[in-house]
């Protein structure tokens, strides 16, 4: 079904350069009928003056669309089914025409781009990613103990490492923060589906906060200490 897909996928795509070429190709035979006839065709042109200069400067659009078109077919750097972002935009892609790319938001709602746009831009290609790394930071209180501090790496490698679809690379006490220490650990969701990412992070993150709980490890949260002295 895949191989079907992909065959529909070229077909579309190689009769809308058909279509481009035929019309480019009666546009060059109409010109030669008219100039057989007896129409100077250099003259005519030539009095189109002011209104030619504006139909080419209006034309370079559409033009410039169509062969970032071909750019398109050709290097593929997305392809129809493909999740995309560019800039702040994403969503599938769901029709590449000759000179607007239409891509199926999150949201719901088509939105339509300019090929020019699309080539242009910074495309993020999701369909091709293996994995997404994810970096995890926790805070935990001061008054944790160092017994606590030591045990913590371990406790998150275990928890991520018994996740299934997940692979795990570190763990680490990184830092004396503000309002707290902070831990933080790095691992990779294997596979590109975004809900399976949040699922795996949600998985995560639920078993670590038991465990904490467990073990009477407390999260830091934002706060702050005022320590009063009293003058003699």
């Amino acid at each position: 079904k895949d191989g079907e897909k992909s065959d529909d996928k070229i077909d579309k795509s190689i009769r809308g350069i058909s279509t481009f070429i035929n019309i480019l190709i009666w546009t060059i035979g109409l010109i030669f009928v008219i100039d057989n006839i007896g129409f100077n065709i250099s003259a005519v042109v030539t009095g189109l003056g002011i209104g030619g200069v504006a139909v080419a400067l209006a034309s370079q659009t559409i033009f410039r669309d169509l062969f970032n078109y071909f750019v398109i077919f050709f290097d593929q750097p997305f392809k129809i089914g493909d999740f995309i972002v560019i800039d702040d935009k994403m969503g599938t892609i769901e029709k590449i025409g000759i000179k607007t790319t239409r891509i199926k938001s999150l949201g719901g709602e088509e939105m339509i781009l300019s090929n020019t746009d699309l080539t242009n831009g910074r495309v993020h290609n999701y369909k091709k990613m293996d994995k997404r790394r994810v970096v995890l930071n926790i805070g935990v209180v001061y008054r944790t103990t160092p017994r606590q501090v030591d045990a913590i790496p371990g406790i998150i490698r275990e928890i991520i490492a018994e996740t299934d679809g997940v692979e795990f690379d570190r763990a680490h006490f990184k830092e004396f923060g503000d309002s707290g220490l902070v831990f933080e650990a790095v691992y990779y969701v294997l596979g590109p589906d975004y809900n399976n990412f949040m699922d795996k992070q949600h998985q995560i993150n639920l078993q670590l906060l038991k465990k904490f709980n467990k073990l009477n490890i407390q999260f830091a949260y934002p706060s702050r200490t005022l320590y009063l002295e009293r003058s003699q």
